[in-house]
């Protein structure tokens, strides 16, 4: 009878171990599984670092909504799974721990030269594709500017763990145990690095020095194993060098690089904040590429903006403004509160405001009088745990393609509805309207509709802006039209009778949004393709009967 012959583990572990020894130097800083624990720990939350970081230094030009998030995971795993399968292959080819560490160096030098080119990369890349990309713009802009910007560093920290494995497990008796080892070690540098640039590094010191301190953290890594073997020292220095100068100009350009006399630049936990400032006006914005979010006057008195329009709601109610108790959800620096606040008497307004940051900005260089109530809340839970009623209930939280699904459902409509009174009136700020049959604003205008019986809405002139004006109360155009007549301010009447002459009754189109099904943000990515269509089709039309000259000229 023949006997079956099978290897046995035995032989492939002494192989094995045979070649991780040759890996491992018998001195230095690999002679303590520590420092490999070390490394994989600091690889795992500069990871993570990256990817946070990632969403701030985008977000100012493409938005932080759900599709911007998408495409920043998204290619981060291509990039990290690419580099599990190099690092792997990498260290059973040539086992060599300097292959390792140099590509840890080159990994955070280029973290450290995000600051420095990753904003130019995003603005070459958005010139580029706007005049030859006509739809989704925002995908492909975001996607290309990701790949080029972040897919490379992260591709050599994936390398990391294979490698790392390689030089650690010394038997397959305990390979099981040394493995979990390693990997517990990037998981809990992955939590922290998720944490510290949220809540810590970003709100104190900014996006630019968040990615310097970890590019650091990863350059010192690979700098004290050079050192402990004493090689690779002109390479050590030369990064050295390349930090510092990384670190003296990624600090010093803001996203909005090209202007020059801003009046504040930074970050919340939030948001991206910029304010500048003319002669007649201050405008904050949280976007470098898609308008201002908030203008306020400096002489008081109407905007010329939205701001303007919304001023109809109070004169929809029976009181006509005077008396009104309103409630601001997304305050922004206040305009519409103060706005209310000089041409209504006896009003109580108060509003809410998830970034506290845009709430000091509002009181220091928008002049939001300190009477006016602001709550650091997102809107609909401020709502959920309220139980006031207002007059007039202004929800203005909506910035470019940042929609808040939760903010915009039948759920939460029916939630101000309850917080109305009975002749209560809903004012919408809508800031993408279109012309495109089931946008964005036709699918708001569809929920409001089941919830409110009246409903209407009015284009803001010059802008891209539509307000949207609903309640229950069936004679909400009469108390228009008799209160306009009684206001004694000239400029405020002639605006409160376009808004009159204007409005439109709407019930929109397609099908309601709910907090089960909101596609706010691809809903708002068609109308950004359109708007800059309608924006950029003079210009391709100079490109293409004069070339690139006769654009410049």
């Amino acid at each position: 009878m023949a006997t079956a012959t099978i290897d046995t583990p035995t032989s492939l572990t002494t192989e094995d171990c045979t070649d991780t020894a040759k890996a491992q130097a018998p001195h230095g800083v690999l002679r303590s599984k520590l420092y490999l624990y070390m490394t994989e720990f600091f690889a795992g939350m500069s990871v993570m670092a990256v990817e946070l970081g990632a969403s701030r230094l985008l977000a100012p030009y493409f938005s932080s909504s759900q599709i911007v998030w998408t495409i920043i995971i998204g290619t981060i795993m291509i990039a990290m799974a690419l580099g599990n399968i190099y690092g792997g292959r990498a260290a059973d080819k040539n086992p060599d721990p300097d292959k390792l560490y140099s590509r840890l160096l080159v990994a955070a030098i280029w973290i450290a030269a995000i600051p420095v080119f990753g904003k130019l990369v995003i603005v070459a890349v958005s010139a580029l594709l706007v005049f030859t990309v006509s739809t989704n713009f925002l995908i492909w802009a975001a996607f290309l500017a990701c790949m080029i910007i972040f897919a490379y560093p992260l591709f050599l920290l994936g390398t990391v763990t294979p490698s790392l494995v390689k030089y650690t497990v010394s038997s397959l008796d305990d390979s099981g145990k040394t493995v979990g080892k390693l990997n517990a070690s990037n998981t809990i540098g992955s939590i922290i690095g998720t944490f510290v640039p949220t809540f810590i590094s970003i709100p104190a010191v900014g996006t630019a020095a968040t990615f310097l301190i970890f590019s650091g953290v990863l350059l010192a890594l690979a700098i004290i194993y050079f050192i402990s073997y004493k090689r690779g020292i002109v390479k050590s220095v030369v990064c050295i060098v390349l930090f510092v100068l990384c670190c003296i100009f990624g600090t010093t350009t803001g996203f909005a690089f090209w202007e020059t006399n801003l009046t504040y630049e930074g970050e919340s936990v939030y948001n991206y904040l910029q304010v500048s400032e003319d002669d007649n006006r201050v405008v904050l914005s949280t976007n470098v590429l898609f308008g201002v979010q908030s203008v306020a006057m400096k002489g008081g008195g109407l905007s010329g903006l939205y701001y303007d329009y919304a001023m109809a709601a109070p004169m929809m109610t029976e009181n006509g403004g005077d008396g009104c108790d309103i409630l601001v959800l997304g305050m922004g620096t206040g305009t519409y509160a103060k706005q209310c606040t000089e041409y209504f008497d006896d009003i109580s307004i108060e509003g809410v405001e998830i970034d506290d940051k845009i709430t000091d900005l509002a009181r220091e260089y928008f002049d939001l009088p300190e009477s006016v109530k602001v709550t650091t809340y997102d809107g609909r839970a401020f709502l959920n745990v309220s139980d006031k009623k207002y007059d007039v209930i202004m929800v203005d939280a909506y910035q470019d393609i940042t929609i808040p699904f939760q903010m915009s459902t039948t759920e939460f409509f029916s939630m101000v509805k309850e917080h109305l009174t009975d002749d209560g009136v809903m004012v919408v700020n809508m800031n993408m309207k279109s012309d495109r049959e089931g946008s964005v604003n036709d699918r708001l205008t569809a929920t409001i509709s089941t919830v409110f019986s009246e409903v209407y809405t009015v284009d803001v002139s010059g802008s891209t802006n539509r307000e949207l004006f609903a309640s229950n109360n069936p004679d909400m155009l009469t108390s228009l039209e008799k209160n306009t007549l009684s206001c004694d301010d000239e400029q405020l009447t002639a605006v409160l009778e376009r808004v009159s002459q204007s409005l439109t009754e709407s019930h929109g189109s397609g099908d309601a949004l709910t907090d089960d099904c909101a596609p706010v943000e691809l809903l708002g990515m068609q109308v950004i393709d359109d708007l800059i269509s309608e924006e950029l089709a003079y210009y391709k039309e100079i490109l293409e009967t004069e070339g690139v000259s006769g654009l410049i000229n």
